[in-house]
C-alpha cells in the first residue's frame, strides 16, 4: 500500500509563492507519473500538472508559466512550486501518484489561501 503525505499549504498574499511537496511511501515511486490536481470550494477537483518517470511535464493553462512540477525520486518526492499566486488558486491541493504497473493513489490535501 503506498502512502502520500502532502505539506507545504498555508496562507500567501496575491503574488507570492508556496512550494507543496508531497512524499511518497513504498517503492514504487521512480516507476510512477505524479500529479497535482486541486479543488476548490464548490467546485470539482481538477489536475494542475504532471510528471511522468521520464522526468517529462504537462500544466494546465491556468497555471502555464507560474507552477513548476518537479520530482526527487531519491527521496520519493514530489514538488509544486508556485509562484505569482493569485486568489483563484485558493483550494485544497492533492497529490496523485499512478503505477505504471496498475494502481492509482492520492494523498490527504493541504489547503493553499491566496488572500490579502
Amino acid at each position: 500500500q503506498v502512502q502520500l503525505v502532502e505539506s507545504g499549504g498555508g496562507l500567501v498574499q496575491p503574488g507570492g509563492s508556496l512550494r507543496l511537496s508531497c512524499a511518497a511511501s513504498g517503492s514504487i515511486f521512480s516507476h510512477s507519473v505524479l500529479a497535482w490536481h486541486r479543488q476548490a470550494p464548490g467546485k470539482q477537483r481538477e489536475w494542475v500538472a504532471l510528471i511522468t518517470n521520464g522526468g517529462s511535464t504537462s500544466y494546465a493553462d491556468s497555471v502555464k508559466g507560474r507552477f513548476t512540477i518537479s520530482r526527487d525520486n531519491a527521496k520519493n518526492t514530489v514538488y509544486l512550486q508556485m509562484n505569482s499566486l493569485k486568489p483563484e488558486d485558493t483550494a485544497v491541493y492533492y497529490c496523485k501518484l499512478v503505477y505504471v504497473g496498475g494502481g492509482e493513489y492520492w494523498g490527504q490535501g493541504t489547503q493553499v489561501t491566496v488572500s490579502s
